[in-house]
């Protein structure tokens, strides 16, 4: 309260812990205010802050009847401004009368409070320091450097919304998300350090918030209960903290950490990697970036290209930002197959890859962008890396009953039926011809889809389950665009990139384009005239004849002139370099790159909860549930409200999560605690325990 401001901010003076320009700073409080309360401290100690005063007129205006009716609404556990308003007195002299000792207060919060009172307590902090800053000290010590930031104290409290969200805490603590904080810790200061914020960034997106303005239209203090605090940050201290968390590449250095433990922790899961490019539209006016082919909308479109790198279910490791995009295959020579072989665990050793020919350290997948028998051979001389890709030029059709009906497993479980067949194949011309297995689906329509792959110690049926459920990272690009919101920016800015970049050249672009087109226009022409030349149409018809030659002229005429000015366009390509350097490119075809700080930030806040989602599937799949049920299951039950009692003596915190709407829904939610509450999950910077159970909350004190 007021007085307690008071009393600390003029013991610091007066013990020399700061200034009295820090205090008129910080909190904006006026000079005289301040010097009043040094002098009364020196002259009285600290009695004159806290001695009951005297003579105050609102103690004329309660009377003793409306004091003992005042009581006893307090006592049934009313606020104080629901008891003045049903007396019909001014809230500050039910505060006066309060704090002169003739009424006693007895706190309803301190032993459960609804959302209704916590509604009320949260607005009447508004008139001190803020909305539902009710840790008036913990902020001030911390404003001024005296403590190591908010302390989580849990209380009971009712209905809080959003309060299934905490069943995904023992899920987001195995994926990591309090492990190697020691990257972050020492770049937050003040009263929100790095947990607190990476709790609520991590809750933000399990709750569908997707950008931190959106946080505006939540109520402060009631995401604040979730993590034991008064509040949240506000939207712009957010900020800061998240651009304090990925300065100096402490972000990248945080999420290279958890790949690492990742792949520790589960290493078959690191055996068949997948690496996609997801291009991310750029519809701003801060910088012009380079066109990229956006597949999903068919468009060339201004934007950057992320390559995430997946397992075989769909779980991110970690992603490569491209602002220029090299290829995928510059992209994985220069950046991914290096990390992956420092970072991935129990490799094969030198002398097992001698004694067994066909073994591999581990295996890549990807889509047709990444077919080079160059790489292919390259990646198996020079590293023992095998992959496996479709065939992007398949030779005829294999006979119908080469192939047989194979029975497969796919990673979810699936048993499948595949019709299969396998040769060895020469892929590739010339120095970068190279001996690989060859793969073919043949489907119910006949069409025959073919795979390659250099992984020469699997069998036929498990290359084609590798490269058939690709498709879990197309998924997974998809889930995370409309649920976690990857393309979104998370801040407004550019920044430089190094003038030794190479980029493509503008003209030769420009001259490419005309040349496709003019070629395009060609190919039609000739066309045309075989087929006239071919199939006549004049039929010994003399004015027919005539139309005939003049259209088979003019196409001729036409032909002559586009072959002309392809040759022209060749030249000027031949002559026109394809890739410079930055610093050649013209002054108008300049650009910068997007400000990488909060994206790398939240881009491991959402693998590390989209992980957590991803477990918390299986435990619900041991319950009986189908995958899509599952994350249906799971989206409800994160918004679901919940009451959370703490219990200190006994070191628990009981998160009581309120009904579903059908019994079925129930049943399987009481046997997910079971399994979370086997766990036995500590919250983090506490010695409390989680313990979850379904229930409703308990009526108003009234």
């Amino acid at each position: 309260n007021d007085r307690m401001f008071r009393f600390v901010t003029s013991q610091l003076i007066n013990t020399g812990a700061c200034r009295q320009v820090d205090i008129i700073n910080t909190f904006g409080v006026s000079k005289s205010s301040v010097i009043r309360g040094v002098n009364r401290l020196r002259e009285e100690g600290m009695e004159g802050f806290f001695r009951k005063k005297g003579g105050c007129r609102g103690g004329k205006v309660m009377e003793e009847a409306v004091l003992e009716k005042a009581q006893h609404m307090l006592n049934d556990g009313y606020t104080r401004r629901e008891t003045a308003e049903e007396l019909r007195v001014r809230y500050d002299t039910l505060r006066k009368a309060i704090n002169d000792g003739r009424l006693t207060e007895k706190r309803v919060e301190k032993a459960a409070l609804n959302k209704s009172s916590r509604t009320v307590i949260d607005a009447d902090a508004a008139n001190e320091m803020g909305t539902a800053c009710t840790r008036g000290g913990d902020r001030i010590f911390a404003a001024l450097g005296k403590s190591l930031g908010a302390s989580i104290r849990f209380e009971s409290c009712y209905d809080v919304p959003n309060g299934g969200v905490l069943c995904a805490l023992p899920l987001l603590i195995t994926n990591g998300l309090v492990s190697g904080v020691e990257y972050l810790r020492g770049k937050v200061k003040g009263y929100y350090r790095a947990l607190p914020v990476l709790l609520l960034l991590a809750f933000m997106s399990l709750c569908r918030i997707r950008t931190v303005e959106k946080l505006r239209g939540r109520a402060p203090g009631e995401f604040g209960k979730l993590m034991g605090l008064d509040r949240v940050p506000e939207v712009r201290c957010l900020r800061n903290k998240m651009d304090d968390l990925s300065s100096d590449g402490s972000a990248e250095r945080w999420a290279a950490f958890l790949s690492k433990q990742w792949m520790i922790t589960d290493p078959e899961a690191c055996g068949t990697l997948y690496i996609d490019g997801h291009v991310r539209v750029y519809n701003g006016g801060l910088t012009k970036l380079p066109p990229r082919y956006v597949s999903r909308q068919k468009l060339c479109l201004r934007a950057t290209t992320d390559y995430w790198v997946n397992d075989i279910t769909g779980r991110p490791f970690f992603v490569v930002e491209k602002p220029i995009d090299p290829g995928l295959l510059k992209t994985l020579r220069d950046d991914i197959v290096p990390r992956l072989i420092n970072d991935i665990p129990f490799q094969p050793t030198d002398q097992q890859l001698i004694d067994n020919p066909y073994l591999c350290r581990f295996v890549l997948v990807f889509d047709r962008e990444g077919y080079s028998p160059a790489f292919f051979k390259e990646m198996w001389k020079k590293y023992r890396i095998s992959c496996i890709t479709y065939h992007k030029h398949p030779k005829g059709s294999w006979p119908s009953e080469w192939f047989k009906k194979q029975e497969v497993v796919m990673p979810n479980g699936e048993n499948v039926t595949m019709n299969l067949c396998e040769m060895g194949s020469l892929v590739g011309s010339g120095d970068n011809a190279t001996w690989m297995r060859e793969v073919r689906k043949l489907t119910d329509s006949g069409h025959q889809t073919s795979l390659i792959s250099t992984a020469f110690d699997l069998p036929h049926t498990e290359l084609a389950v590798r490269m058939f459920s690709r498709w879990c990272q197309e998924n997974f690009f998809r889930y995370m665009m409309e649920h976690f919101a990857i393309d979104l920016l998370q801040e407004y800015g550019t920044e430089k990139i190094p003038d030794t970049e190479r980029v493509v050249n503008p003209s030769w672009r420009d001259y490419k384009r005309v040349h496709d087109s003019i070629q395009n226009k060609l190919k039609y022409r000739l066309a045309c005239f075989a087929e006239m030349t071919i199939f006549p149409e004049y039929d010994n018809d003399s004015l027919k004849y005539h139309r005939w030659e003049k259209k088979k002229g003019d196409l001729l005429e036409g032909i002559n002139q586009y072959k002309h000015h392809i040759a022209d366009i060749k030249e000027k390509l031949n002559n026109t370099k394809k890739h410079i350097y930055l610093m050649e490119l013209p002054e108008k075809d300049r650009f910068n790159r997007l400000l990488p700080g909060r994206k790398r930030l939240m881009d491991t806040v959402r693998m590390i909860a989209y992980r957590a989602e991803t477990a918390m599937v299986g435990l619900l799949k041991q319950a009986g549930l189908a995958s899509p049920l599952a994350r249906k299951l799971q989206q409800d039950l994160f918004v679901t409200e919940a009451d959370i009692l703490p219990d200190s003596e006994s070191k628990l915190l009981r998160v009581r999560v309120h009904y579903a709407s059908r019994p079925a829904t129930n049943r399987t939610l009481c046997a997910l605690f079971e399994l979370l509450n086997n766990a036995e999950i500590i919250f983090p910077d506490t010695d409390m325990k989680i313990i979850y159970e379904l229930g409703g909350s308990q009526p108003h004190p009234k």
